[in-house]
């Protein structure tokens, strides 16, 4: 049963790349913000380049969080889309030496400049690393849409991942849904639900999420999800005041 919180990492370029005090400025922040939410849920995921804006590495910035408070659990995200297979096992190998609990092995989005796509499909990366026995060192998981078609996602349950972390979710029945088809074979399901706040209105958007049916019960819903799948991973990537508030009620 666990309370995920999710954290980006400090971006690397703002209209120019930063400098070396702009970035150390950075991080001071983002290990202010994990030691404050770490104290509020049993563990925190790192995600990697939202959007294919470069940021700091997830692998380091686990670490960073690791080092401050080595009781709370860690994953990241692994984006294999400008990734080849040699680089995201060397990723994969900094994640296990650095002690982070799991890894989420997604496509990614594409980055504004620079190659779109390696063509590395991420159910094919987590079977093979979990064939070459990485997943009896870490955990691997792959995403899920949040209204999955179970007939299309063969590959995915092929791989044998630890679990599936959701596309973030609307609704109880998604979640109910997800968890009664694939909680009995064994995996693990992590729903993402972003928190409903006017500052997080762009993000909803972006998304197409609508909100509507949890918006005015968010600690009920979470609470709910929770109970149902063990395990809820929180998004508030631009009200990180108004996270800390919900999970102080939860």
């Amino acid at each position: 049963m666990t309370i995920i919180y999710e954290l980006n990492p400090p971006k690397v370029i703002q209209d120019t790349v930063l400098s070396h005090k702009e970035l150390q400025e950075s991080v001071e922040k983002f290990k202010s913000k994990a030691t404050k939410v770490s104290k509020l849920c049993d563990a925190i995921h790192v995600t990697d380049s939202v959007l294919g804006v470069p940021r700091i590495s997830p692998i380091t910035a686990g670490f960073f969080i690791k080092n401050a408070n080595n009781k709370v659990k860690i994953s990241a995200s692994v984006r294999v889309r400008d990734r080849n297979h040699t680089s995201i096992t060397q990723t994969v190998c900094d994640a296990i030496l650095l002690n982070l609990n799991g890894v989420l092995i997604v496509k990614g989005d594409p980055p504004p400049t620079g190659p779109k796509d390696s063509r590395l499909i991420p159910s094919e990366v987590v079977k093979q690393f979990n064939e070459q026995g990485f997943g009896e060192k870490i955990d691997l998981y792959l995403s899920i849409s949040n209204n999955p078609n179970f007939d299309k996602i063969h590959k995915k349950i092929e791989a044998q991942p630890k679990g599936f972390v959701t596309q973030v979710i609307s609704s109880i029945d998604q979640v109910t849904t997800m968890v009664d088809r694939l909680k009995p074979q064994g995996f693990r399901i992590i729903p993402c639900v972003l928190l409903a706040s006017d500052l997080n209105q762009k993000s909803a958007k972006m998304l197409n999420l609508d909100w509507s049916r949890y918006n005015k019960d968010m600690v009920g819903f979470v609470k709910q999800v929770h109970k149902i799948a063990g395990n809820v991973l929180l998004s508030s990537p631009n009200d990180f005041k108004g996270a800390l508030k919900l999970l102080e009620k939860i």
